[in-house]
């Protein structure tokens, strides 16, 4: 069940595009004599279908060598706060949850995805994001909620 589980997260990640990201910022956390420091990274993502809501992700960025290459793991920690950065309107149609953007956290195994649920009821956009690492039978997550009637 688990494999079929990750195929599916995967084949997802093929065929959704990335949501264009900016980085904002990069702070160094720990010093590396070899290679760049570990980081914190921060992010915005744009949701493609709801204009002026943009997501800010903060995550964790292994330095050193591995790091330096492109071949280290970065740790499955973030945290996500979405906002109402202008009017917004939830468009017609729009469907009530689907992957926004996917990014790779390392080389081969560990991405993470920002999901878009609308909850009709509430008038409330939900953001999570997502790590596609199992740890302890859970991934990681974090969520930031939007209210859709922000003029």
């Amino acid at each position: 069940m688990r494999t079929i589980t990750y195929s599916l997260i995967w084949l997802i990640a093929l065929v959704i595009p990335a949501s264009p990201q900016t980085r904002i910022d990069a702070i160094s956390t720990t010093f590396r004599w070899f290679g760049p420091n570990d980081k914190i990274v921060v992010e915005r993502y744009d949701d493609p279908k709801i204009a002026n809501v943009s997501c800010y992700m903060s995550r964790a960025d292994t330095g050193g060598i591995k790091g330096g290459l492109g071949f280290a793991e970065d740790p499955s920690r973030f945290s996500i706060a979405c906002r109402a950065v202008g009017p917004i309107a939830v468009p017609p149609g729009l469907r009530k949850s689907e992957v926004i953007a996917f990014a790779s956290a390392s080389l081969f195994f560990k991405s993470f995805q920002i999901h878009r649920a609308f909850d009709a009821e509430k008038n409330v956009l939900v953001y999570t994001v997502v790590s596609t690492k199992l740890i302890n039978g859970s991934p990681f997550n974090s969520i930031s909620v939007v209210p859709a009637d922000v003029r």
